[in-house]
Order: C-alpha cells, then sequence, then structure tokens
C-alpha cells in the first residue's frame, strides 16, 4: 500500500470507527455488528503499529489508558464552574420564576403580560466535568472541584468513548477555544454488569451509579477507568470563543452538530411556570424507566441575553435552578427502638430496621430524634414504616403505613434509667431532650467526651481513636480527661490495634496537649452550649481556668455574646464537684493553658461566619483560625444575624438557608480576599 493510500485509509478507519462509537455510546443505536467493529479495530492497530509516525493522541486505539499518575494536578476553570439553587417545592419554581419576570421586565428585557421560555433538562446524578477543545481538539478535562480550581482528569476522560477526541465540521466553523461542561454517569444496566464483575472477582462492589463513575473517573490509572462503561452528556459550556447563537436551546443543538453527545431527546423549551412543573411532573413518571439515574430536572432562561441580564449570585446563577425530585423512599419493618447515650447525656432513641435498601445504600438504622417525635408519627415497634434518606444523606423514619399495622405493634416508653450506666433519666421542663443525670460516672457520657476532648477543635491528640477509647474506659483505666496524660507507651503496646510505635506516637501527641491554648482546653471540658467561639471569648475575657471556675452567672453574663442559657450551663457544669476535680487533676498532670492574645480590631470585629462544605485548601479549623484572628466569629447556623456563608463543595443546607436569607455567600478565595481587605 502506497504511503498516501496508507495516510487515506489510516483517516478513513479512524472516522468510520468514531462514527460506530457515536452511534452506539451516543445514539444508542449501533450501526455495526461488535465483529465488523472488532476488524476495523484491529486493522487500524495493525496500521498504525506499522506506521508509528502516523499515530496521534485523536486515534480510537488511544482510549485504552495509560501509566498510572502519582496524583492529580490543578486546573483553574478560566470561567467558574458554578453550582445551581434548588427548588424542592412548586411555590419556589413559582417564586424563581417571578424573580425572572420582574428582573427582565426591569431591565427591558420582556415586554409587560410576556412570559418566559425556559430551556427544560434532565438533572443527572453523576460528576460535572468540563471539556477544553483547541481547534476542534480535546487538550483537557477537569473535574468541577471548587468551581474554581478542579482536578485534571484528561487521560481518564480520553478512554470514554461517548466523548469526542476531535470535534466533527468545519475547523473555520469551530471557535479556537471550546470549553464544553457536562456530565459524566453511569447507566443503571452497565452498573450492574459492572458490580457482577466486581463480586466475581471478590472485589469491592459500588453503592450506586453516582458512586462508580466519581470513582471510576478519579483513577490514578487511566487503563482501569478504560474499563469502566462510563457516558457523558454535554449541558453547557464555559469558555468559548463565539456565542453563535441567541438561544441555549440553539447552542446546544450547535454543540450536537460537532459530534459531542447532547441528551436531546429528554430537552423542551417550556412558557412560564405552569409548563416548568408540567415538565417536571412527566419526567417524575417517567423515572424509573430511564437507563440512568437522576435527581431532579433543571430550568433555565431560554434567551442567551437575558441570561446575562440576570447574572449570578454568590455561586448559582440567576438565571437557572434545579427542581429536585423528594427523598427516595422504602419500607420496612421496625423491629425495635433503642436509645443511645450522647456526649452530653442526650438519650436519643434509634429505629432498629429490617435493612432496607434507600437512596443507593443499605440502611439498617434511622434516627427517631425524641419522644415527642415518636409520638407525633405514631411510630411503634413492629409497624411497617416509610424511611427516606433526607437530602439523600440521613436515614429518617417518615412515618407508620398504618394499614399494614400488625395487632402485636407496641408503643415506645422512654427508660427511666440509662442503659449504660443505671442513672436517671430526666426530661427538663421546655427541652424535647431527656438526657441522664449520670455525668461522667456514665462510661458512655465518659467515652465521648474525651473523644470530644482529644478532636482537632480540641486537644488535638492524634492517634487517640474511637476504638482505643472505648477499651481505655471499659478496662477502667480511664475514668476522666485527666487519667490520658497518666498513660505509659509500655501499657499502650498491649491494647488491640497498637505496636510499640503507635504507642510511643501517642504519648507524645498526649505530651504535645499539655500546653493548649485556654479556649480549645475550654471547649475540651464539652460544656454544654459551649462551642468553639464562646470557650474563645470566655479565655479572652477571664484569662484563666481558675477564674473560670469560680466565676458566677453575672460575671459570666459581661462575656461577650454569653447569654443566660450558657452562664446557667457554665455555672452548673462547675458546680458538680466531680468536674472541679477533672480540671484539678489536669493541672496536677501539668497541663498549663497557653493565654490567647485578643484578636486585632479590625472591619470584620462583630461579623458572624458560618462554614460550610470542603474547602479546596483550608480546613474548616484553619479557615475558623483566620476569621477568628481577624476579630470575626464563627457560628455553626444561619440565621438573619450571620454576615457571611463561606461555602465549599458538598455544601448543604446552610447553603440554601443563606441564599434564601439572603446572607452574603463567599468561597475560599474570596474569603482570602476579604480577610486581606481587613488586616491591620
Amino acid at each position: 500500500m502506497s504511503e498516501p493510500s496508507v495516510v487515506e485509509r489510516l483517516k478513513w478507519l479512524c472516522a468510520e470507527i468514531e462514527r460506530h462509537n457515536h452511534a452506539y455510546y451516543v445514539l444508542d443505536d449501533p450501526t455495526v455488528s461488535d465483529a465488523q467493529y472488532d476488524q476495523l479495530m484491529r486493522e487500524l492497530q495493525a496500521l498504525e503499529a506499522k506506521h508509528p509516525e502516523l499515530l496521534t493522541t485523536s486515534s480510537p486505539t488511544q482510549r485504552v489508558g495509560a501509566a498510572p499518575l502519582t496524583s492529580f494536578t490543578s486546573v483553574t476553570h478560566r470561567v467558574p464552574m458554578l453550582s445551581l439553587g434548588n427548588a424542592f417545592e412548586a411555590q419556589e419554581v413559582f417564586a424563581f420564576d417571578k424573580r425572572v419576570t420582574e428582573t427582565l421586565r426591569a431591565a427591558g428585557k420582556l415586554s409587560p403580560g410576556a412570559v418566559v421560555d425556559y430551556f427544560c433538562e434532565l438533572k443527572l446524578d453523576g460528576l460535572a466535568i468540563s471539556l477544553r477543545y483547541e481547534r476542534g481538539l480535546l487538550v483537557q478535562a477537569a473535574t468541577r472541584g471548587d468551581g474554581q480550581t478542579g482536578e485534571d482528569v484528561t487521560t481518564n476522560i480520553r478512554t470514554i468513548k461517548a466523548v469526542p477526541l476531535r470535534l466533527t465540521g468545519d475547523l473555520q466553523v469551530i471557535p479556537e477555544v471550546l470549553e464544553v461542561r457536562g456530565e459524566v454517569f453511569m447507566n443503571l444496566a452497565d452498573f450492574d454488569r459492572l458490580n457482577e464483575a466486581q463480586r466475581a472477582r471478590d472485589e469491592k462492589v459500588f453503592v450506586n451509579p453516582r458512586n462508580a463513575a466519581a470513582g471510576s473517573l478519579r483513577q490514578l490509572d487511566s487503563r482501569i477507568t478504560a474499563q469502566r462503561p462510563l457516558r457523558f452528556f454535554a449541558y453547557g459550556w464555559g469558555e468559548v470563543g463565539d456565542l453563535r447563537f441567541a438561544r441555549h436551546s440553539e447552542m446546544l443543538d450547535w454543540l450536537a452538530s460537532l459530534g459531542l453527545p447532547v441528551n436531546v431527546s429528554q430537552h423542551v423549551v417550556a412558557r412560564g411556570p405552569e409548563d416548568l412543573l408540567a415538565y417536571y411532573e412527566q419526567v417524575g413518571a417517567r423515572r424509573s424507566r430511564l437507563p440512568y439515574d437522576i435527581d431532579g430536572v433543571v430550568y433555565k432562561v431560554d434567551d442567551l441575553a437575558a441570561q446575562r441580564v440576570l447574572g449570578f449570585v454568590a455561586r448559582a446563577p440567576r438565571f437557572a435552578i434545579a427542581h429536585k425530585f423528594p427523598a427516595q423512599e422504602a419500607t420496612t419493618t421496625l423491629l425495635d427502638i433503642e436509645v443511645q447515650v450522647g456526649r452530653t447525656g442526650a438519650i436519643t432513641p434509634v429505629a432498629r430496621l429490617a435493612p432496607v435498601f434507600v437512596g443507593g445504600v443499605t440502611v439498617t438504622n434511622a434516627t427517631l430524634h425524641n419522644e415527642d417525635e415518636i409520638r407525633r408519627k405514631d411510630v411503634r415497634i413492629g409497624d411497617t414504616v416509610i424511611v427516606r434518606r433526607a437530602g439523600d444523606v440521613i436515614p429518617e423514619v417518615v412515618g407508620p403505613v398504618l394499614e399494614q399495622r400488625p395487632i402485636f405493634a407496641t408503643q415506645f416508653v422512654m427508660a427511666t434509667a440509662c442503659p449504660v450506666c443505671g442513672s436517671a433519666i430526666e426530661r427538663v421542663e421546655d427541652e424535647a431532650i431527656a438526657r441522664c443525670t449520670g455525668g461522667l460516672f456514665c462510661a458512655a457520657q465518659r467515652k465521648q467526651s474525651i473523644i470530644h476532648a482529644a478532636g482537632r477543635k480540641a486537644l488535638d491528640i492524634e492517634g487517640l481513636g474511637e476504638k482505643l477509647v472505648e477499651q481505655l474506659v471499659d478496662r477502667a483505666r480511664v475514668h476522666s480527661l485527666a487519667d490520658l496524660f497518666g498513660l505509659q507507651a509500655d501499657e499502650l503496646a498491649e491494647y488491640d490495634r497498637m505496636g510499640r510505635k503507635s504507642a510511643e506516637n501517642l504519648i507524645e501527641a498526649i505530651q504535645k496537649a499539655k500546653k493548649p491554648v485556654l479556649g480549645r482546653l475550654i471547649f475540651a471540658l464539652g460544656i454544654r452550649h459551649v462551642g468553639e467561639t464562646t470557650a474563645r471569648d470566655l479565655a479572652l475575657h477571664l484569662g484563666s481556668i481558675d477564674k473560670l471556675m469560680l466565676a458566677t452567672e453575672e460575671d459570666l453574663l459581661a462575656v461577650p455574646d454569653v447569654g443566660p442559657v450558657v452562664a446557667g450551663s457554665i455555672a452548673r457544669f462547675f458546680a458538680e464537684a466531680h468536674n472541679q476535680e477533672v480540671v484539678r487533676a489536669l493541672q496536677a498532670q501539668g497541663i498549663e493553658p497557653q493565654v490567647q492574645e485578643a484578636a486585632r480590631s479590625s472591619g470584620l470585629s462583630g461579623k458572624t461566619f458560618v462554614l460550610t462544605g470542603t474547602l479546596p485548601t483550608w480546613s474548616r479549623e484553619e479557615a475558623s483560625e483566620q476569621i477568628i484572628a481577624a476579630g470575626g466569629k464563627v457560628s455553626g447556623s444561619v440565621s438573619r444575624k450571620t454576615s457571611y456563608v463561606v461555602a465549599g463543595t458538598e455544601a448543604g443546607s446552610k447553603l440554601e438557608k443563606a441564599q434564601e436569607l439572603g446572607v452574603a455567600v463567599l468561597d475560599e478565595v474570596a474569603l482570602r480576599a476579604l480577610l486581606k481587605e481587613n488586616a491591620a
């Protein structure tokens, strides 16, 4: 075969194989048999082996993966990859449409009486990805990350046959740069086959398709990714040389014409909120018949000029919203109701359930919150109950199926004695939570209090895990926090899962904890209602642990942001002789708390911050320390008094509450800038 003929044949084979890939993986409409496809691939491989100078990175043979990486490198998104605000009820959809309509009319972009056109699509439950094409060639792929910075997964994305390595069409028409946004996911049938193969190899099975897709895409060895049945749908764009069309729907049709997989059959353009809700209901009715998982639908203003007018708020566009489906539910049998004892003695009823698969996981336990909640829901032992994963995360008993209630179903009766220590259980008037009165006499509270004290936000004793604490308490070696500081490496080495080196490392960590910052020591004591910020305020105001123990409620009320409830809780804590004894024992062990310096005065003094989600480079503790050092305060809940919410990836209800209340939302980059701007 002459050289020109080899080149032409190779080009034809590449184009033909990619055409068949598109038909099979994107259109779900195979055009050749597996044998014919394999024959074409073998011929192409043979030609490339004979003429390696003709091999290109865009060849279909290059989807097999490469040698493992040591880690993923970071990619900065030139156009941020924003998340979406959520709607759960019809009223929220009407409110969204009202905001859009009023804004566009005020800007002169919508005439009186006119309704807005919305582009509607399915919200796939997968992993958001950015694909960067330059001159039609795929050059980079990145995960969403925190919206500003993601991970470079180019090598892995190249193994997905639904993703074109080279765009089709005239290069004169394709922009110099085209960044495509979309979702990597796994079909349910492919997911089932993957898990069957995992079981056959006696390897870990995946919980749900989303986890399987995310785990497959984040493999350092792309050869593993190549073996996973991943798919891709494009739903938008980031950086693009030229917005060629006036409408979102037209842009997606154009992306499809370039060979990109677009879920065209599931898209509609709707007019007004009633049409949006109709689309939501239609999709919900056929959700179970779809070949992949979805968790809602997405509405976007179709007019691109109107999108630009509407703009963005914090980390989400004003022109789009995700309408989520209710959390997945299932029914099972309530076998029993047991109670758990928390660090502060709180008694929490827990439902023990016949195993049931809900929202991608097998659930055997679910919270029932408190005795009043059980009464309100009329849940009884033996009932068939509806179980929901609230927010697709926390298992919750919704209520009983009364039609199936057996005659032997029995009502729950709160115990009068603690199941761990036998102390009386009391319920303070006006509180929903019952509590064990045993205090540190109660082994459950003792274990939890020590685990709390060893945590990163308190004494930060690395290596003191829950299992070891349980052994120390169960063997009566540790009765209080002070006993930790008398432990020896020789004795620790005899405990389960502890070797000599681990024991020595733990003793070193315990010794380092002997000089904690005073606020951390106060927080470590586990006083009810005293969080990190309050503990720091107490340390700054009083200056020593002795002054804190002697402080009256009146003294405590003089501390900034300490009210009657907190003051009363602190006073009651130190009125208990055994709590005073713990502090004295700590001092006898050589604990020397370091006095904290007051936060510098700045424009952030008095400002309250709430942290949610995972920040890209700072831990929550590090971010909190920076905020507090700048004079700000860190709270655990969002209210109208909150100044800023700092949101990272996987931000949840706190972010939604902030958006609902109109609280300013920052990412880590904006937080750093704010701190720098207000530096003294």
